[in-house]
């Protein structure tokens, strides 16, 4: 992908942040990745996601993290983009937002129950919260540790394509995609679920859903056999 298409990709997945509601003022970023290219176009440090155009993208290395091209300053949280980049080969572009019912969920440090169909279009199982950061990590190089807690919260088996997203505990959601459509889609998806699912503790019991549902519903959109959609050549482009 050119630098020029790389920058605009980004641009468009930060502005759908903040058209889908998803974050206000500077409370968040979207980056894409070009892996051949070893690039990296990420949000800069303290802009709105709104006001956003492609020059003010930045484009750094994904292997060291150097800046290739712009006269910004590359988003604080471009460290924990490239560490997850790094370690979820299958991850073409990453959101982070501090959408109101899911960082309320990741400042309670717990994570979403996988309660109904809705939660199982999306994600195969609970969307994990991680540990809290030590008192050394925070200390040290706290944007790369950020990553490296989300990396060890898959590590007991969780699979990052299957399921999208995570809570950093005290501080807020971060999602993912293949590229920049599916991870806004999945960042909104994390916010819905889990509005959803404080809506349900108001009612009653957190009951999960059966294994089997949870199974059948995310197959059937996202598993080998998948017929949920139309197929891709009947699908409008964006």
């Amino acid at each position: 992908m050119e630098i020029d298409a790389l920058r605009d990709a980004a641009c468009h997945a930060n502005r759908d942040l903040a058209r889908l509601g998803l974050v206000v003022l500077t409370f968040g970023n979207a980056s894409v990745a070009d892996r051949a290219a070893d690039l990296v176009a990420i949000k800069p440090s303290g802009m709105p996601c709104a006001d956003l155009d492609p020059e003010d993208v930045v484009i750094v290395r994904l292997s060291t993290g150097e800046p290739v091209a712009s006269h910004r300053r590359p988003s604080s949280d471009t460290p924990t983009h490239l560490e997850l980049y790094r370690q979820f080969t299958g991850v073409g572009a990453i959101v982070h937002t501090h959408s109101v019912v899911a960082t309320a969920w990741a400042q309670a440090r717990r994570e979403i129950p996988a309660l109904g169909t809705t939660h199982a279009d999306h994600f195969r199982g609970a969307v994990p919260v991680t540990r809290p950061l030590t008192a050394v990590e925070i200390a040290g190089d706290y944007e790369r540790n950020t990553g490296r807690v989300i990396v060890e919260r898959f590590a007991d088996g969780l699979d990052p394509l299957a399921i999208p997203g995570v809570l950093v505990a005290s501080h807020g959601p971060f999602a993912w995609g293949p590229g920049p459509t599916e991870a806004v889609d999945n960042a909104a998806a994390v916010e819905f679920v889990a509005r959803i699912a404080a809506h349900q503790a108001a009612i009653g019991p957190l009951e999960p859903i059966s294994a089997d549902m949870l199974r059948r519903h995310f197959d059937r959109k996202h598993g080998p056999g998948a017929y949920y959609g139309q197929p891709a050549r009947l699908t409008r482009e964006r």
